[in-house]
């Protein structure tokens, strides 16, 4: 008797899901080429804003794609039922092929 539960791998994500973090993603970076903008008398100055905004909330934006993906995983066991059907499913198509 085997005694190993198989589970099934689901991601459900799509697109809507991460669609409100791209935009706020698009108003920093469009709020930092403005503040780089308003700061071009001293391109250093200009540059640096620029990395420093990116800097301080690249490691936010990744974390909230990261945990938005986590949330959407799944595992679900597989009843040994449906184990089996695809065993023999699977057994059958390689005797026809």
């Amino acid at each position: 008797m085997n005694t190993h539960t198989r589970y099934r791998f689901t991601c459900t994500l799509s697109f809507g899901d991460i669609y409100g973090q791209i935009i706020v993603w698009l108003i920093v970076i469009f709020a930092s080429l403005g503040a780089a903008l308003s700061l071009m008398n001293s391109p250093l100055y200009a540059f640096l804003t620029i990395a420093l905004i990116l800097v301080i909330s690249l490691p936010f934006l990744l974390f909230a794609f990261v945990t938005t993906l986590l949330n959407h995983i799944e595992f679900v066991a597989v009843p040994p039922e449906a184990e089996e059907e695809r065993a023999v499913a699977a057994k059958s198509r390689m005797a026809v092929g």
